[in-house]
C-alpha cells in the first residue's frame, strides 16, 4: 500500500515559521536547507539453528545546514520543533559568519518516481519472518551433509525525508529498502570454508520471501562454498585477469569511482584532478553513475539537497568527461550539480557520493575473452579491500576465483587478492564483453564516516598486468 508523503509540517512545524528560520540562517550564505527524517529498521538473523537477533528501531530528526564557499555550518536535533530550529540556526550562523554572498539558483526539485512508495516490512509479520529464515536453515542442511553452519538475515528499512530550501520549495521521497543474505559455512576433512549471496534493493520484502528466490540464493551460497571447498593456494605474481560480470564492478566503484567524486577533485586530493578531457583509461571503456535505475538500491528519487537524480557520464570511450557533484562542490568548481549529494541521516551534512556505478557492456563475446587469456585468474566474487584515494591504489581480496592457462579455466583458488591502481588499471583494459549485469543489491559505500546503498556493475572484463597476492602451493 503506497503511503503519504511524509509531511512534517502537518503537525510538528509551521511551514512559514520553519522557512523564516532558515532563510535567517542562510542571510549571506550561498546555499542551505532544512532535511527533515524519519526513519525505521527492522532485521532478524538465524544462526546455528536458532534466532540469534532480532532488532528494530525508529528515529526522526532534521538538520540545518549554511554554506559559504568551502565554509558549512551545520547543527541537527532529534526533536523537531520550531526552538530546536532556532538553535540549529544560530549554530549554522556561526560558523558561515555575516557573509557577503548570494543565495545560488535553487536545483530544480523534482522527485521522479523510481520505486513505490511504501513500508517494505508492511503486512508481514515477525513470526512470518521467522518462519522463513527456519525454512531457509532447513532447506540449506538438507542440501549437503558438508554443511555445518548456516546464517540467514533478513531486514527492511524505511526513510521518509522532507528538505526544504530557502526559495520556499519543498520535495519529500518515500524510500524503501529490503534484503535478504545466506552465508554458509562447509566442512570436509577438517577443512572449512565459506560462502554467501544474497541482495535485495528499494522494493518490498515479499518478493524476497518467495521460495523461488530465496532457494536460488541458498543454492549459489553453497555453490560458492562447494568451489572454495575443493579450492588450492593461489599463484603470486603479476598476470593478466578476467573479472566476471556484476558485483566484480565492486573494484570500479573504489579504484575509480571515488577518485571521480566532486570534493576529492576541487581539493585535488584525487588520482584523476585536473585530467578532465583527457583520456585516462582504454579505449572502449566508460563509466557511467546512474541514480535513475529503477528499484535499484543505489537509486534516489531525489538527492539530499533536493536535485534530480541523473545518468551521469564519467569517463567516455576512455576519456574523462565528468565528476560526481553535490551543490557546494559543484558550485565551487563552477559546473552544475549532478544529483550525487547525499547523507547517511539528518545527523550527517551532504557530500558527493556514488550511486549506482557501473562500465557499460562492450562487443567482445564472454567466452573469447577467456579463452584469450593465456596465464592468469579468472575473478568472479569480492570480499573486503582497500583503496587510497589519492593515487587509487587497491588491494581486494577474492572470494571466488580461478586459474586460468591457455584459455581453459582450471582448479579455483583460495587467497587472492588484487594489487593495483585504478588509473593504471583502466588504462589496461584489453576487452571489455557485452554481458554487462549489475550487483544483486548488497553494496554499501562508505566515506568520511557516513554510510550509503550503492549499486555497482560491470561486463566481462580483461585486464592486463595486474599484481596477484597469494601463496603459491
Amino acid at each position: 500500500m503506497s503511503r503519504a508523503p511524509f509531511d512534517p509540517f502537518a503537525s510538528l512545524l509551521d511551514r512559514d515559521e520553519a522557512l523564516a528560520i532558515l532563510q535567517g540562517a542562510v542571510a549571506g550564505a550561498e546555499d542551505g536547507e532544512i532535511f527533515l527524517e524519519r526513519s525505521q529498521t527492522e532485521a532478524l538473523t538465524f544462526d546455528d539453528g536458532r534466532l540469534r537477533n532480532s532488532s528494530a528501531m525508529a528515529g526522526q530528526g532534521f538538520g540545518l545546514r549554511a554554506v559559504r564557499g568551502e565554509v558549512t555550518g551545520y547543527a541537527h536535533a532529534t526533536e523537531i520543533s520550531a526552538a530546536a530550529l532556532r538553535r540549529a540556526a544560530e549554530t549554522a550562523r556561526l560558523a558561515v559568519g555575516a557573509g557577503g554572498g548570494q543565495l545560488a539558483d535553487p536545483s530544480p526539485m523534482r522527485p521522479v518516481a523510481l520505486y513505490p512508495a511504501l513500508d517494505p516490512a508492511e503486512g508481514i509479520s515477525v513470526a512470518a519472518r521467522i518462519e522463513m529464515l527456519r525454512e531457509i536453515d532447513a532447506y540449506v542442511r538438507a542440501l549437503d551433509p558438508r554443511v555445518v553452519q548456516v546464517t540467514v538475515s533478513v531486514a527492511s528499512a524505511l526513510q521518509e525525508v522532507a528538505i526544504l530550501r530557502p526559495e520556499g520549495t519543498l520535495a519529500t521521497d518515500i524510500r524503501p529498502m529490503a534484503r535478504l543474505n545466506v552465508a554458509v559455512i562447509v566442512e570436509n576433512n577438517d577443512r572449512r570454508e565459506s560462502g554467501s549471496a544474497g541482495g535485495g534493493g528499494r522494493i518490498a520484502l515479499t518478493g524476497l520471501m518467495e521460495p523461488a528466490h530465496w532457494r536460488a540464493v541458498v543454492d549459489e551460497a553453497l555453490r560458492i562454498a562447494l568451489v572454495n571447498l575443493r579450492s588450492v593456494p593461489a599463484p603470486a605474481g603479476v598476470m593478466d585477469v578476467v573479472l566476471g560480470p556484476g558485483w566484480p564492478g565492486i573494484l570500479l566503484h573504489e579504484a575509480v569511482g571515488h577518485g571521480l567524486e566532486g570534493d576529492f577533485n576541487r581539493k585535488k586530493a584525487s588520482a584523476f584532478a585536473g585530467l578532465m578531457g583527457q583520456r585516462v583509461a582504454a579505449k572502449g571503456v566508460t563509466v557511467v553513475d546512474d541514480g535513475t535505475l529503477p528499484d535499484r538500491r543505489g537509486s534516489i528519487n531525489i538527492d539530499d539537497e533536493g536535485t534530480p537524480p541523473a545518468r551521469n557520464v564519467l569517463i567516455e570511450d576512455g576519456i574523462l568527461v565528468g565528476y560526481m557533484q553535490d551543490r557546494q562542490n559543484a558550485r565551487l568548481m563552477g559546473v552544475a550539480p549532478t544529483g550525487n549529494g547525499r547523507r547517511e541521516s539528518f545527523a550527517h551534512v551532504p557530500m558527493p557520493r556514488m550511486t549506482n556505478t557501473y562500465m557499460p557492456g562492450g562487443d567482445a563475446d564472454p567466452a573469447a575473452i577467456l579463452a584469450g587469456l593465456k596465464d592468469g585468474i579468472y575473478a568472479t566474487g569480492f570480499g573486503g579491500g582497500q583503496v587510497d584515494i589519492t593515487n587509487g591504489k587497491f588491494v581486494f581480496s577474492c572470494t571466488e576465483a580461478y586459474r586460468v592457462k591457455n584459455g581453459v579455466i582450471g582448479d579455483s583458488i583460495r587467497g587472492a587478492t588484487l594489487i593495483g591502481d585504478g588509473a593504471t588499471a583502466l588504462q589496461q583494459v584489453r576487452a571489455v564483453g557485452n554481458d554487462m549485469a549489475l550487483d544483486p543489491g548488497i553494496g554499501n559505500c562508505g566515506k568520511q564516516g557516513q554510510w550509503v546503498p550503492v549499486g555497482v556493475g560491470q561486463p566481462t572484463l580483461m585486464i592486463g598486468g595486474l599484481t596477484v597476492g597469494g601463496s603459491a602451493a
